[in-house]
């Protein structure tokens, strides 16, 4: 594809690119079910697995904030290359799957390589399309969901064949991203590299306290929105069997409720241009906070109302994400961008290691009650977001 038609449309370029390279984060939750057959893993076993990720993605956001790399390489070039070192480890896997020591470096090494991929896709797009972060960034995390959602599909499409194949095919569209984004550079919105960066630069953001409020806020849903997403085939399976339905379902289904994800992101994208990105984020935190509250109440009932509440959940679970984000962007100095949103992820990723090694620990002895787990951040988000609600009231009340 040629250059100037890539720079024409660099949005579409940057989300495409997304939703490939991040095919590679729940590779192995796309097969989990049968890697349980075949290699023996449990239950605890993938969750460690996904825990492995959710650490190598904190270790490399650390990494590339505290050592300056997200403000001294172009974005573009940090991201081709973290594409193309996560597509070759996570084909490894598959020759290191019956080892669950082996997997859990496999799968640490390929989160590592995602630090160079969502955090600076977020760089990227503020970089090409300044003027509406708040949408564009929907649009982006919306990418990050589908790519996220994307292995239950190849799981779906290769059902009748050998498990590997989906991680293959995540690594082909890794390679693809790192492609993209190689030949359409970086956006003019932003200062070049920077000549030097001072360790730990990505925390002096915190000291403003719009972007604290920002972040907190977006600590809260980090608590809920991966263990989530661990949950979601569990919870699929279990109405599924009330359902007597066939367990080949079970796939296709995760995929279109973690994927609903992605018009949840792009229509709040929309409504924030109206409403502002603050009230679309708040309003998005208390939804997926009711559902935290309400659902285990409800076990009960139709099968289908429970999976009906699943798709909203899936729905308002990450359309609050983008909007976190574009506040952060907007508030954090910019001449460490880079490093203050990749500081703020790894902190809020760090919060995801504890609710889903709680989640997938406690299913099988809790079953729908672990969701009450998760309500601790939506609510602490919610009470962390309240200086913007009285900074928008201030300023009504000057008007």
């Amino acid at each position: 594809m040629p250059t100037s038609l890539l720079t024409r449309h660099p949005l579409a370029v940057i989300v495409i690119a997304q939703l490939f390279g991040t095919s590679l984060w729940f590779s192995v939750n796309g097969v989990g079910l049968a890697l349980q057959d075949a290699v023996g893993l449990s239950e605890s076993d993938l969750g460690l697995l996904t825990i492995a990720v959710q650490a190598g993605f904190i270790s490399g956001t650390l990494l590339i904030a505290t050592t300056g790399l997200a403000d001294r390489i172009r974005a573009s070039r940090l991201f081709a290359a973290s594409a193309v070192m996560g597509a070759l480890i996570n084909a490894a896997f598959i020759g290191v799957a019956d080892s669950l020591t082996w997997a859990l470096w496999a799968r640490f090494l390929t989160g590592l390589c995602l630090a160079g991929i969502y955090p600076l896709g977020m760089k990227l797009v503020v970089s090409w399309t300044p003027s509406h972060a708040g949408a564009a960034l929907g649009w982006l995390v919306g990418m990050l969901t589908l790519g996220i959602a994307s292995p239950h599909l190849l799981r779906g499409l290769t059902l009748h064949l050998p498990w590997q194949w989906p991680l293959v095919l995540a690594s082909l569209l890794a390679l693809v991203a790192a492609v993209l984004i190689y030949r359409l550079g970086d956006g003019s919105h932003l200062p070049g590299p920077a000549r030097s960066g001072r360790p730990w630069a990505g925390l002096a953001a915190f000291r403003k306290r719009d972007f604290r409020a920002a972040a907190l806020g977006y600590f809260g849903h980090c608590w809920e929105l991966y263990a989530f997403w661990a949950l979601v085939p569990y919870l699929v399976s279990r109405e599924l069997e009330r359902l007597n339905a066939s367990a080949g379902g079970q796939a296709w289904l995760s995929f279109a409720i973690i994927a609903l994800g992605l018009p949840g992101c792009v229509l709040a994208g929309r409504w924030s241009r109206r409403a502002g990105s603050a009230h679309v984020a708040c309003t998005a935190l208390a939804v997926s906070g009711a559902l935290c509250l309400v659902y285990p109440l409800l076990g009960s009932v139709s099968p289908w109302l429970l999976l009906g509440l699943l798709a909203l959940w899936g729905i308002s679970v990450i359309a609050d994400s983008a909007q976190f984000s574009a506040l952060a962007s907007a508030t954090a100095p910019q001449e460490r961008l880079g490093a203050a949103l990749a500081m703020m992820n790894a902190i809020g990723f760090g919060l995801t290691i504890p609710s889903i090694a709680l989640v997938t620990s406690l299913w099988s002895s809790q079953q729908l009650a672990v969701l009450w787990w998760l309500l601790p951040g939506p609510v602490l988000g919610l009470v962390a977001m309240r200086f913007f609600w009285e900074k928008s009231h201030t300023a009504l009340q000057k008007k």
